[in-house]
């Protein structure tokens, strides 16, 4: 009596069968490539992992009957340390999407892997306009103001105060460059001057020869085009230096994080301008997430990890509305469903650009804050149409080819 084989046939199916079926009871993974320990580590760092994890939390903790999995890294803000992390965590890991990235040249290195692994990046902290203008791909996504909405609202407001000549402290990144040129475009559109610039690396602690070609430059308006822990140490140094106050020039920021007041401090950050698509206090809805953060963090969230919460939840919600974990349909799903933004209309344009409208925002005097964390008074809407340059229609944005290639 012979004992029953299965045949080859099936043999070869069931080989087949088990990378898919152990692809599919593996987790979503969503990979935060951030800055744990440098100088972007407020606005982004151990708050940004918190985020997402709320928002995986939030979602269900599970999409197509797969658990999500939140990991995370730090980049150490070198471009070659975040590509080959994500590059393990793409062809290695399997890592669905990755979030976050500050500085301009780690974003761009990311996407560039997104593109060609046909993987999704959602660019949350850097914040350069390239990202859809020049380097758009179909599974890429910009969620943070880039630097032409970043400008839209800040500079005119200046302008229209009367700074009508400009001097330029600057990061030297590729962000840095682009919104102090940006920046300029706008200030030479209105009549005015930009009278010079310098710039500092990444990291800079002494500010001082920096500040004194900016008060010899006779220039009305000072522009801080830095971000982070860098533009706090500019900013305090400025106070120091005299270079602000009653018969001083006035100064710009532009990137700016609620973290960056608080570390600053009401009397020192008093009346400096900026816009911004998120405050923790611009809404109800806003206010409770914002508090449930605060309550784990002991601090309030700023706009990006505001948006890390946010583009999660999109992506998990726009995996279970495809039915498929692949990355294209994800991401046609992600721009044809609205996007939940605190209460704040937004939607992600063919080019990869999400768009919402922004609010132009003065930090209160110190006697006009009524408890911890009350920083800012809204000043006027900057509406998307406004902030956000032109959709890029290059078929690159579907085909994923480098336009520039």
């Amino acid at each position: 009596m012979h004992r029953h084989r299965p045949g080859r046939r099936a043999l070869l199916a069931a080989m087949l069968a088990a990378p898919s079926m152990a692809r599919a009871q593996a987790p979503v993974t969503i990979g935060v490539l951030t800055d744990e320990t440098g100088p972007y580590a407020d606005s982004g760092g151990a708050g940004s992992v918190r985020a997402a994890g709320m928002a995986a939390a939030d979602f269900g903790g599970s999409v197509l009957g797969r658990p999500v999995r939140i990991i995370h890294a730090d980049h150490q803000n070198k471009p070659d340390i975040a590509a080959t992390i994500a590059r393990r965590w793409y062809d290695v890991e399997g890592v669905d999407a990755i979030v976050d990235l500050p500085v301009t040249a780690i974003g761009l290195a990311v996407q560039q892997l997104a593109r060609e692994r046909g993987r999704t990046v959602m660019i949350t902290a850097a914040a350069t306009a390239d990202f859809t203008t020049k380097h758009c791909a179909p599974t890429s996504t910009h969620w943070a103001d880039d630097t032409h909405a970043l400008t839209a609202g800040t500079a005119r407001a200046v302008i229209e105060g009367g700074g009508t000549s400009w001097f330029f402290i600057t990061v030297d990144h590729a962000f840095g460059r682009a919104l102090q040129a940006e920046t300029t475009g706008v200030v030479e559109q209105a009549g005015g001057r930009v009278l010079g610039a310098v710039r500092h690396p990444i990291g800079e602690t002494d500010f001082g020869s920096l500040l004194l070609a900016a008060r010899q430059s006779g220039a009305k308006v000072v522009g801080f085009a830095s971000v982070g822990g860098d533009l706090v140490n500019a900013i305090k140094q400025a106070h120091e230096f005299g270079l602000a106050g009653r018969n001083g020039q006035t100064l710009a920021t532009f990137l700016t994080f609620i973290t960056d007041i608080h570390a600053l401090g009401l009397p020192v950050a008093q009346g400096l301008t900026y816009a911004a698509s998120f405050y923790w206090d611009q809404n109800d809805e806003s206010r409770a997430w914002s508090r449930r953060f605060f309550a784990e963090r002991r601090a309030m969230p700023t706009k990006n990890q505001a948006l890390i919460y946010v583009s999660t939840r999109h992506f998990l919600n726009a995996m279970r509305a495809a039915g498929t974990a692949d990355a294209l349909a994800v991401n046609r799903a992600m721009k044809a469903l609205p996007v939940a933004y605190f209460g704040r209309s937004a939607s992600i344009r063919s080019d990869g650009r999400v768009l919402f409208d922004l609010t132009l925002w003065r930090v209160k005097a110190p006697a006009e804050s009524h408890a911890p964390w009350d920083y800012l008074s809204a000043v006027r809407t900057i509406p998307s149409s406004e902030a956000f340059l032109p959709v890029n229609e290059s078929a690159s944005c579907q085909s994923g080819k480098d336009p520039n290639e």
